[in-house]
């Protein structure tokens, strides 16, 4: 599932604000004022800015901040990957699951036949 801000923007204006924040970060005091001057004259939020800037360092330079432990390191090819596998997995699961039940009925089912007999 796409967060709000992927669905509310395109691609597009996503790189171009965090273009333009890139180039005119040195005439700001600091990242923060960069991110919320900018932000304010795209029409984003600043939080949504600044996610913005953290994928892109973790996309292009590979940046992963050690405090983050949550996979929010991953770049999106990776996170759509993991997604891909997490699904797999879960299919996998269950197709485990029936054959485990199917080779319990059929077991029980062999005992049955040869307790009758």
């Amino acid at each position: 599932m796409k967060s709000k801000s992927a669905n509310r923007y395109p691609p597009e204006l996503r790189e171009r604000a965090v273009r333009l924040l890139l180039e005119h970060r040195g005439e700001y005091d600091s990242e923060p004022n960069a991110i919320r001057a900018i932000s304010s004259k795209i029409g984003c939020h600043y939080d949504t800015l600044r996610a913005w800037l953290r994928q892109y360092k973790i996309d292009v330079h590979g940046d992963v901040s050690p405090a983050r432990a949550d996979g929010g390191g991953l770049t999106v090819d990776e996170r759509q990957r993991l997604k891909e596998l997490e699904r797999e997995n879960r299919e996998l699961r269950r197709s485990n699951d029936i054959l485990r039940q199917a080779s319990a009925y059929f077991a029980q089912a062999e005992l049955d036949r040869h307790w009758k007999k």
